[in-house]
């Protein structure tokens, strides 16, 4: 079977829709400079400062941190500092744009995750916003450039949102074996698939309001009137479907109620258990002065990580017009074996990802469930959530 032509991650970038990406390679450069500035440099520097200090009070010698040392550290801070900055002016006048090339674009995506919140906080080159996204450009929310990037656009929209620290093409994994994507089997039910990239590093309840706002405009501008929405999230990308589905709008017709389902792939509801154990490492680690340092290498993460150890509010409600759907995964075939029930997929265990608590009622009464054999990622492109998907949207 034929399915439709898709931009996969090795085409070229296209031109027609969006801006041009502003970051570079120069521009990624002078990031990690400023990273040596703040992690590594100040990492070395309080540890030996800290060590020392301990050798000092046991043997009552000099403190080993005097002025030269001081100088020392303080010299290099200012070399990676204005070398950030050089590299910084040299990018927005020559260089190639980091995001030309498919490893570019997942380094973008990662950064992003880990430390995103700064990267806006900083109006860094480097900072995604969250858009539309073809052939890896983002598309203008307007209908002209909705009607010229959306050709066969119909009455159905199905809008995928990856997890944390992933670029857009993440829903192409394994396409090439499987034939396509989720979204291009959908087409064969008359869907239109939106794929949307976003800063992750940013709060989770941020995120849902730019998703919900995005989806005022989408509806407001697509080429033809919406007739229904499905939302489809990967980990974090359900989380933040949610919460946007939680944000009042002053549409005259809320998206929301053109929302027939709320499918989520994978997803954190109840927290994951990495985010606890890097938690519970870096309070550990802060606990001698010699190793705290390497804590706050572990505190060095962006917001939107830190909102993966709970989950969200108990209060977010769930839309009362639409489906929901709840896809979880375990390296295991039985969903009951030790090594499922401690590792889940690897980094979402199952009760997260279906929102059972062990006490407290169920998040989700009434969803439909599955369960597939595999890992956190496998879910991107899964044959058995294929075949549902298609079903719960027929």
């Amino acid at each position: 079977m034929t399915y439709p032509r898709y931009a996969t991650d090795t085409d070229p970038v296209t031109s027609t829709t969006g801006t041009r990406p502003r970051a570079g390679l120069l521009g990624a450069l002078a990031l990690a400079a400023d990273v040596a500035d703040e992690i590594v440099l100040g990492t070395v520097r309080d540890v030996h400062y800290a060590v020392v200090t301990r050798v000092h009070r046991v043997t009552g010698g000099s403190s080993g941190h005097g002025p030269v040392s001081t100088a020392v550290y303080d010299g290099i801070g200012c070399s990676l500092r204005a070398t950030s900055r050089g590299l910084r002016a040299a990018d927005r006048r020559v260089g190639a744009r980091i995001e030309e090339s498919p490893a570019g674009r997942v380094l973008v995506s990662a950064v992003n995750g880990l430390i995103g919140d700064r990267l806006a906080e900083d109006d860094s080159d480097l900072a995604i916003t969250m858009a539309v996204r073809v052939g890896h450009r983002d598309v203008d929310l307007d209908r002209p450039s909705l009607a010229e990037a959306f050709p066969s656009a119909t009455g159905d929209v199905v809008v995928f949102l990856h997890g944390l620290g992933e670029p857009e093409t993440a829903w192409d994994l394994r396409s090439r074996e499987r034939g396509g994507r989720y979204g291009d089997r959908l087409a064969e039910q008359g869907w239109t698939s939106v794929y949307l990239r976003a800063n992750t590093g940013l709060p989770i309840a941020e995120n849902g309001v730019a998703l919900a706002s995005l989806l005022d405009d989408l509806v407001a501008s697509w080429p033809t009137a919406v007739r229904r929405i499905a939302l489809v999230g990967h980990s974090m990308g359900g989380l933040v479907v949610r919460a946007a589905c939680a944000v009042s709008t002053d549409a005259a017709r809320p998206w929301t109620d053109l929302v027939t389902d709320v499918v989520t792939l994978g997803t954190p509801h109840l927290g994951a258990p990495l985010e606890r154990g890097v938690a519970l490492g870096a309070r550990t680690l802060g606990l001698l002065p010699e190793s705290a340092p390497f804590g706050r290498i572990l505190e060095y993460r962006s917001v939107g990580i830190l909102d993966l150890r709970g989950g969200l509010a108990q209060d977010v409600q769930n839309l009362p017009n639409a489906r929901y759907r709840l896809v979880a995964a375990t390296l295991t075939a039985s969903r009951r074996h030790p090594v499922a029930e401690t590792l889940g997929d690897g980094l979402v265990r199952y009760p997260s990802a279906l929102g059972r608590p062990r006490r407290g009622p169920n998040m989700f009464p009434g969803a439909d469930v599955l369960h597939v054999r595999g890992g956190h990622l496998d879910l991107l492109n899964h044959p058995e959530v294929d075949e549902a998907l298609r079903a719960w949207l027929s």
